[in-house]
């Protein structure tokens, strides 16, 4: 008897466990946000759009009135300028339930804090793609029948100190920035001159001394014409490739469309609709067109 009183209040504990994970954080809070951020790949998962699951979350989000985005995909105007603007959606997995898959979608703002969370969804299918497919729909029951309306929120500027069009720039900083971008484009401004359609290859010119003086010969353009994607950070954006790789840091500056290459001596800008990236590694300046998605 005493075995079978014990197990019902087990019972009832867990279940009163389950129930309480099945809360939701503060689901108005999402109306404050404009936009959506979906990752390419979800943690609990090992491969990017394993079992479709980003893609399904995307699909979602926009079905039902929201504005979602791939990280990958291009980003409206204001996004690109304020990431702060968006949440970030993930997938994680819930513990509890004998033999089920529980699931529940978790909305970050740009500063990693948690603003949303779903409902846990539930099942017991045995399937992974079709168990991971059921639980999130299950999950976003939260948002599908949430009546979203986007409403700005007047303290933005204030909590989200990763905003980049509200923050005011130091003015000494502001001044060695503008230096370094107008030093930077004189450098390459007898590069334009040299641009060419087709790609050629970069080959070093060695220096010449007239007067002890050094003169750095240019190079010829090349162009890149792999696809690029930039992904909105604090003070800037990371390009990556299709991997996705990480292959620069682009910092802002107060020149727009005119980025710092973090930790090289170089900067992306745009020209005639195109993107440029500008080297000088102090012997040598090059110039390359890069095909960036923002």
């Amino acid at each position: 008897m005493k075995n079978i009183i014990l197990f019902l209040s087990l019972s009832l504990l867990i279940s009163f466990n389950a129930s309480s994970q099945d809360e939701q954080i503060n689901i108005e809070a999402i109306n404050n946000y404009k936009y959506v951020i979906i990752p390419l790949k979800f943690e609990v998962l090992s491969e990017v759009d394993q079992y479709q699951i980003n893609s399904l979350t995307k699909f979602l989000f926009n079905k039902y009135g929201y504005a979602a985005f791939l990280e990958n995909d291009s980003f409206p105007e204001d996004l690109r300028q304020n990431g702060c603007l968006a949440l970030k959606a993930d997938v994680i997995k819930v513990k509890g339930g004998f033999l089920s898959t529980r699931l529940k979608i978790n909305l970050m703002d740009c500063n990693g804090q948690l603003v949303v969370s779903s409902k846990v969804g539930k099942t017991r299918e045995k399937e992974f793609k079709t168990a991971y497919n059921l639980a999130v729909r299950n999950a976003f029951q939260s948002f599908q029948f949430h009546n979203y309306k986007y409403k700005p929120n007047p303290n933005a500027a204030i909590v989200t100190s990763s905003t980049t069009s509200l923050v005011k720039p130091n003015v000494e900083d502001t001044k060695v920035a503008q230096e370094e971008i107008e030093r930077l484009k004189q450098e390459v401004a007898s590069l334009k001159e040299e641009k060419e359609v087709n790609k050629t290859v970069i080959v070093p010119v060695a220096e010449t001394s007239i007067n002890n003086k050094k003169i750095i010969k240019s190079t010829a353009l090349k162009t890149n014409v792999s696809i690029l994607y930039a992904q909105p950070i604090d003070n800037g954006f990371q390009v990556v490739d299709k991997t996705p790789k990480v292959i620069m840091i682009l910092l802002v500056t107060p020149k727009e469309n005119t980025f710092i290459v973090k930790d090289q001596n170089a900067i992306v800008y745009k020209e005639d609709g195109f993107w440029y990236l500008s080297k000088n590694d102090g012997n040598v300046t090059s110039l390359e067109r890069l095909n960036i998605k923002f």
